[in-house]
């Protein structure tokens, strides 16, 4: 389930970052994250296939929740880097003009 959503958030991303007008957004940054975790899951998917077997398949409800709300904490962290990264590179000088 982290898998599913990690590469759902990816591929929205992906869209949204191939379709921008400028860079202002800095979508790359975000994009290279859900990317490297959709990457983590897949090899933490393979090694947990490789000691399950067929099991891997038929998972708990209690695995599945607990997946899903680890998927959708990664994909809130890294929208709160993401959010970090932009007030600091601040590409758009808004913070800037506030401040001063």
């Amino acid at each position: 389930m982290t898998l599913l959503l990690t590469i759902f958030a990816a591929i929205i991303t992906t869209v949204f970052w191939y379709n921008r007008k400028n860079n202002d957004m800095q979508l790359h940054v975000l994009l290279f994250m859900f990317w490297g975790a959709s990457l983590m899951w897949f090899v933490d998917a393979i090694a947990e296939y490789i000691e399950l077997g067929a099991d891997y398949f038929a998972p708990a409800v209690e695995d599945m929740i607990n997946d899903s709300f680890l998927g959708f904490s990664v994909i809130a962290f890294a929208l709160i880097i993401w959010v970090v990264y932009l007030l600091i590179k601040d590409p758009k000088g808004v913070v800037r003009k506030s401040i001063s």
